[in-house]
């Protein structure tokens, strides 16, 4: 066959297997999930994170009509778990609840240290919640509000210890930014997640953490740290008894915010993606569920995929000035 003659031949079977490779996914998104479906939470169980991600498999167990399991695999800041997700097959079976962290904030702090590109790695699925952090102490420490607890530093430089579940995410952008904003000296020390962080805390290991309120209530409610402000902009329906550290003297204007949303390796066939997006939203607009995910500190924020990945660039460019600016490293 003369090379004239086997080019239609060629652009014949290259469509052709195109359209049986499209076929092929549209036939197995409309058949999926025949299996279990594992979420990937990127710390340690006990967490914000974790707490939520067990809510939401709660729902989708039912949405999805198959088993939803938890798998924690925490450490790096949040980039092993995610660095097994991008690893995974792209067939909508391994999942991502990822936060701010691992998936806006890490590419600012590791740079070339990391094995996985985020906005290009993963597919959004959709936020799942936008969660304020609480600053917590040491209930027989001296400070009782966010001010007393900026006066104390001042007056002790570098001898206010904060965990936080790792270099660079938002507990620790949380901390750099209010170290900058009230001029004192902070010491951070990094943990695997948040439970370590709490239990520390509560030990007197370090004198206060920045940590979600699902992972802070329960100890808050028993009296074993002590509330002292949350991190959004202004007093938060979630919990009216906490004050804003947005309002104190000291602080004035502070605000930062995390979020949880869920993920799919790159290359995951569009229709499974829209399948998976369709189920949160479902899931989100439950009564029940959406009032275990305020119970738990999150405000339900269901989106699109496309709205989604619009949102993670926003906050990636927000988060990035913070660690520019407070020259953020993995070694801080």
């Amino acid at each position: 066959m003369q090379p004239s003659a086997q080019r239609p031949l060629f652009k014949w079977l290259a469509a052709a297997s195109i359209v049986t490779a499209s076929g092929a996914a549209f036939a197995q998104a409309g058949t999926y999930p025949t299996r279990p479906v594992t979420i990937v939470v990127p710390f340690s169980a006990g967490g914000g994170v974790d707490a939520m991600a067990r809510v939401l498999a709660e729902k989708l167990r039912t949405v999805l009509g198959q088993s939803v399991v938890i798998e924690n695999k925490g450490g790096g800041s949040g980039m092993i778990g995610a660095q097994a997700v991008v690893k995974a097959p792209a067939d909508g079976y391994t999942l991502l609840m990822g936060s701010a962290g691992e998936t806006a904030v890490n590419p600012f702090v590791f740079k070339s240290r990391m094995q996985y590109a985020p906005q290009t790695d993963l597919m959004p699925i959709s936020l799942v919640v936008k969660v304020p952090n609480v600053v917590v102490v040491n209930p027989t420490l001296p400070y009782k509000t966010v001010d007393e607890l900026i006066a104390y530093a001042k007056a002790n430089p570098g001898k206010v210890r904060y965990g936080t579940s790792g270099v660079g995410n938002p507990q620790h952008l949380s901390g750099e930014l209010m170290a900058r904003q009230a001029n004192v000296e902070l010491t951070h020390v990094p943990y695997r997640g948040a439970s370590n962080q709490l239990l520390d805390v509560i030990g007197g290991n370090i004198e206060m953490t920045f940590v979600s309120l699902a992972g802070a209530r329960q100890f808050i409610k028993d009296g074993k740290v002590r509330a002292i402000g949350i991190t959004s902009p202004g007093k938060s329906a979630l919990a009216p008894d906490i004050p804003a550290v947005f309002d104190s003297a000291s602080l004035k204007g502070y605000s930062l915010e995390n979020w949880f949303g869920l993920f799919a390796p790159k290359g995951t066939p569009a229709p499974i993606v829209a399948r998976l997006n369709a189920a949160v939203l479902e899931s989100l607009k439950d009564p029940t569920l959406a009032a275990k995910l305020k119970d738990l500190g999150g405000s339900p924020s269901p989106m699109s995929p496309e709205q989604f990945r619009d949102f993670i660039k926003q906050e990636s460019a927000k988060f990035g000035r913070i660690v520019e600016e407070a020259k953020i490293t993995p070694d801080n």
